[in-house]
């Protein structure tokens, strides 16, 4: 008995290792992303200078990617809305973008949103993808996302 007991145990093993190991087959590629990042928030002869690291992992070139930005004192309390136009985007690149925020105090900056996409241009990427596929993330003191 115990001999026929050992091909049934033998496939039973071999079965539960195969299933145990799908996951590193089906591997599926990442999802489409652009990432923003805020690198750094340094005082300018303007005001205040964001540092943005760039990455954009959608698959396509962007012709065109521009975000309107809310930017929060310390207590909160929206300061202003602008536009930050970050231009052209290359697929599988990275770029080092900075914006120069007359008037803008990094000190007294709290929290930096994200409001929209105002533009996000480029062959075969929809316009919603900018903001679908945002990934943010911040090395700063300031709140960032969106």
């Amino acid at each position: 008995m115990k001999s026929s007991t050992t091909p049934l145990r033998l496939l039973t093993s071999a079965l539960a290792m195969s299933l145990g190991l799908a996951p590193a087959w089906a591997q599926s590629a990442p999802a489409p992303a652009l990432s923003l990042e805020l690198n750094a928030a340094q005082p300018s002869e303007k005001g205040c200078r964001l540092t943005f690291v760039v990455n954009n992992a959608l698959g396509a070139d962007l012709s065109k990617a521009a975000f309107e930005i809310a930017l929060f004192n310390e207590a909160g309390v929206v300061d202003r809305l602008t536009v930050l136009d970050f231009k052209d985007l290359p697929a599988g690149k990275t770029k080092v973008t900075r914006f120069d925020l007359a008037g803008a105090d990094c000190g007294k900056l709290g929290r930096v949103l994200i409001n929209s996409a105002t533009e996000c241009a480029g062959t075969g990427v929809e316009p919603a993808a900018c903001m679908r596929a945002l990934k943010t993330s911040t090395r700063t003191a300031i709140a960032f996302g969106a």
